[in-house]
């Protein structure tokens, strides 16, 4: 049912049910909030959404109040105006005056409202809270000092994530955010998928940088710095550099990447096809079995880290074969340092990720040989961008490059890991020719494209149907836990990201970009897939080789030894 109300002097229609904020914003009629979350039932924990509602004698929430037939409302007078400067005041009256060396200045809710609001000079001055930053995690830096309490990581990381590590502790003015028992955050339930990072206003939560140690190592004449990029990197920068939301640019990624000075550049996407091979053998083994069903994805760090801590019991059904980050970190020490003639001690690995729990995963002992990590330091996209700007690189004015050989081809389906479902449709491919010996009608597998939190789809295989479930986001994953530990589902793969979307919406991803992006980003990596002729990762020339020349087969002992990796209860990602 519509309604209209009165704003501003000026009739809009709204919808019955709707919270005065969510009608302005249907209208175009921007009201700024802090603790706001769409989807989420709102708090008002901010006040900053107040506005003047005619009949009423104090000021009004916007979020958390429903408009009414017939409701007149004023957005923007002198008192709300007054009202929304002198909350933002409190708030800066005791947050740190660091803008110029925070992770977040120029990208800072609190900055740019201070800005909207014209707040010029300090007015209020208030005692400045001492906080001890938290550092413990590879991924994710924790600064207290620099929270405003608007309770956004909290809802995240509860709500949606289901991991509920955070919590608002202390009473009063001594309020702030924490871990439960006050653990530092790699001791904690915190699976490091870097969601509270996303929606943080301010720079309280943010990734640890590692640029400086990257360009350290750069100019250190001793090392062969080596980088891979993850296949959503290519799709997720466009908009930041501005560009087409969504569009690939994958040669101006490379391109930049070699005027870095990085020796060698390779694209994670032929990792990602070694995964494919990797899982799917491990798949067909163990449905001919009948054995640990249904096998659980593993190449999402943040979901093999909230298995461990919350469900250990589910180990055995995880997937051994390990994420294409950590396969191609693999495969550089050992396979290309031997045909390159490298000594693997003296190459330096580096890895661009959307994803923070890849810094975790890359520190962990699992993820090492002889001692020697895999990958040596993870970047994020975001990081990407800063490093690119650093470097004085103009995307506009340098000409696209391939990357490097042997790990410069891939297929399509090796691209298609960076969304939601993409790693199900590249295992299923080369599972349908293990199991029958042919290729897939239609390689595409559309009800795994479907924008749903949970897509359950039954794939034929000759006379057998093989079951597939693919989970975007934690969001009720309880649920479907419940049907695999009492024995209900009848999957045979399931497939689970942690961030909503997949890799294309990482908690290392640029911020700001809405659902809208997250579309165009999958929407391109779809479109690569159409026009692209290897669809399939078994049809890789360049993954075959390496089998002929060090793996011998997928799921061969050796392959075993360098691709797979066992993974234990309630570890750490240390």
């Amino acid at each position: 049912m519509n309604f209209n109300i009165e704003v501003n002097g000026k009739t809009i229609q709204v919808r019955k049910g709707d919270t005065i904020l969510v009608a302005l914003f249907r209208n175009g009629i921007k009201v700024p909030t802090l603790c706001s979350m769409k989807g989420l039932s709102p708090t008002g924990a901010c006040r900053i959404c107040v506005v003047e509602v005619e009949g009423v004698s104090g000021l009004v929430t916007s979020c958390s109040n429903v408009v009414e037939d017939g409701m007149k409302i004023n957005t923007h007078s002198p008192r709300v105006v007054k009202a929304r400067k002198t909350l933002l005041e409190l708030l800066l009256s005791n947050h740190p005056d660091d803008c110029l060396y925070c992770e977040r200045n120029g990208d800072c809710e609190l900055q740019n409202l201070s800005v909207e609001l014209n707040i010029r000079e300090r007015r209020i001055s208030g005692r400045k809270i001492r906080h001890k930053l938290d550092l413990s995690s590879p991924g994710v830096v924790r600064d207290p000092a620099k929270c405003i309490l608007c309770g956004r990581c909290i809802r995240v990381c509860d709500e949606i994530q289901s991991v509920s590590t955070l919590e608002f502790t202390g009473r009063g003015s001594k309020t702030h955010v924490g871990t439960t028992m006050n653990r530092d955050l790699n001791f904690s339930t915190c699976i490091a998928c870097g969601q509270c990072v996303m929606v943080c206003p301010t720079g309280a939560l943010h990734e640890h940088s590692n640029i400086d140690e990257v360009q350290d190592s750069i100019s250190n004449k001793s090392l062969t710095t080596i980088v891979q990029y993850a296949p959503a990197v290519t799709v997720s920068l466009a908009e930041t550099f501005g560009l087409k939301p969504g569009k690939d640019i994958n040669g101006l990624i490379v391109s930049a990447l070699r005027k870095i000075g990085f020796k060698y550049v390779f694209d994670t996407s032929f990792a990602a096809d070694l995964a494919i091979m990797e899982a799917a053998t491990e798949l067909n083994e163990r449905i001919n079995l009948g054995v640990n069903l249904p096998v659980l994805s593993s190449c999402c760090p943040a979901w093999v880290r909230y298995i461990e801590q919350f469900y250990p019991e589910l180990l055995p059904n995880l997937s051994t074969t390990k994420s294409p980050q950590q396969i191609m970190g693999a495969i550089i020490k050992s396979y290309f340092a031997n045909e390159a003639k490298i000594n693997h001690g003296n190459i330096y690995s580096v890895s661009i990720m959307p994803c923070l729990a890849k810094k975790n995963e890359s520190q962990r002992v699992e993820m090492t040989s002889k001692g020697v990590f895999d990958v040596d330091v993870v970047l994020s996209t975001r990081e990407l961008v800063r490093l690119i700007k650093l470097n004085g690189i103009d995307l506009d004015n340098i000409e696209p490059q391939q990357a490097d050989s042997p790990f410069g081809i891939r297929s399509s389906a090796g691209k298609l890991f960076a969304a939601s479902g993409g790693t199900t449709e590249g295992i299923m491919r080369t599972l349908h020719f293990l199991r029958t010996g042919k290729e897939m009608t239609s390689p595409k597998i559309n009800e795994l494209r479907l924008v749903t939190s949970v897509k359950e789809v039954s794939i034929a295989m000759g006379k057998e149907l093989v079951n597939v479930t693919v989970v975007s986001g934690l969001t009720d994953i309880e649920k479907l836990i419940a049907t695999v530990k009492e024995g209900k589902s009848n999957a045979h793969f399931i497939e689970v990201m942690a961030c909503s979307g997949g890799c294309i919406s990482g908690g290392g991803q640029p911020f700001g970009a809405v659902e809208k992006e997250a579309k165009a980003r999958a929407r391109s990596l779809y479109e690569i897939d159409d026009v692209e002729t290897i669809k399939v990762a078994h049809k890789n020339a360049q993954v075959q080789e390496i089998y002929d020349k060090q793996l011998e087969k997928p799921g061969s002992e050796k392959a075993k030894k360098l691709l797979h990796a066992k993974y234990l209860k309630g570890k750490s990602l240390e």
